[in-house]
């Protein structure tokens, strides 16, 4: 090659735009937290504990290190709440907690932990003296906050959260109680009259007392005079928090239209501690069966016409002069 083709090349790749480099991910970096005690983790999943309004509680997380780097944490307790599925969530770091989770205090605030290695932290858990009866849920988090690039090449602010999960019952009366809010009822039928159609129902489910609850729901479909027409297999309701939660969505198909359908809920909450009465709720819908109505109003249409055909022929009959034989000649 020339000096100048050579010159040429290097110029080239010079030139040549040069692909954004993304930031490196942080995927190596990887902890746990868990329920543990001064001696190392315990074998709880959760951290349940029970107190009376004024008591003050000790209890420990385990904050393990996966990594062979060492990892400073902000380590906090906030609240917990029930996602519109259902699912149990801690409020966003930017959002302060008011129940059990501000009752909750560390010794620090920032924690680093050595590769490779497991630290037993004790927090302590303050009940107010005027806090309510019944459950109270949280958790005490582990957090990093790390600068990144998104897909657009932008610089974003992450923060990674693991956490344990923490139950307080507080001693006084307790009122476990499920409700059904709202029960709404869809229906649309097939373009084959045969195949039926297909009803939706979405009913709400809401925890309104002071105890965490779960159960199952079920959806009867019944007929004019209660001729039952459907029923689903029973469904998971989540763990619900006092005050959270979910909306439940059953499509049911092949149910015939009888012009008016009746749907009622059923839903058996469940306690780890006691059997709680069954709650129903239900509605109606219209759904009128048009295949048949359309061959109902045919039918009529023929029975009409033929009715005034009828009619109209007899009336012409009545009006029309009777034929004379003429007389004879003389």
């Amino acid at each position: 090659m020339t000096v100048r083709g050579l010159l040429a090349a290097v110029l080239l790749l010079i030139l040549i735009p040069v692909p954004a480099q993304a930031a490196p991910k942080s995927s190596d970096v990887r902890w746990s937290v868990q329920p543990s005690s001064a001696k190392g983790p315990d074998g709880r999943d959760f951290i349940i504990r029970r107190a009376a309004p004024g008591e003050r509680l000790t209890d420990y997380v385990g904050i393990t290190n996966l990594t062979t780097r060492p990892l400073t944490f902000t380590v906090y307790g906030t609240d917990a709440y029930n996602t519109d599925d259902g699912s149990f969530a801690l409020l966003p770091a930017a959002q302060s907690p008011t129940d059990v989770g501000s009752w909750i205090t560390l010794g620090a605030a920032d924690l680093t932990v050595p590769a490779n290695t497991r630290l037993d932290v004790p927090f302590a858990i303050t009940v107010p003296v005027n806090a309510t009866p019944g459950d109270h849920a949280g958790g005490v988090i582990a957090s990093i906050a790390e600068e990144t690039v998104d897909a657009t090449g932008q610089k974003v602010l992450v923060d990674r959260r693991v956490a344990a999960r923490v139950y307080l019952t507080v001693a006084g009366a307790v009122a476990p109680t499920l409700k059904i809010d709202t029960v709404r009822l869809e229906y649309v039928q097939s373009t084959n009259p045969a195949d039926g159609g297909e009803m939706t129902v979405r009913y709400l489910v809401r925890n309104t007392g002071n105890l965490r609850l779960n159960g199952t729901g079920a959806v009867r479909v019944t007929g004019p005079l209660g001729w039952e027409l459907a029923r689903t297999e029973t469904m998971e309701i989540p763990e619900l928090l006092p005050g959270g939660s979910v909306t439940v969505t059953e499509k049911i198909t092949g149910v015939q239209p009888t012009v008016r359908l009746s749907a009622e809920v059923i839903v058996e909450p469940a306690h780890f501690e006691q059997n709680l009465p069954t709650v129903t709720r239900g509605t109606t819908v219209w759904a009128w069966p048009w295949a048949l109505v359309g061959l109902l109003a045919v039918g009529f249409l023929y029975l009409a016409f033929r009715f005034v055909r009828s009619r109209l022929s007899r009336k012409r009959q009545k009006t029309e002069p009777l034929g004379l034989d003429p007389a004879p000649a003389p």
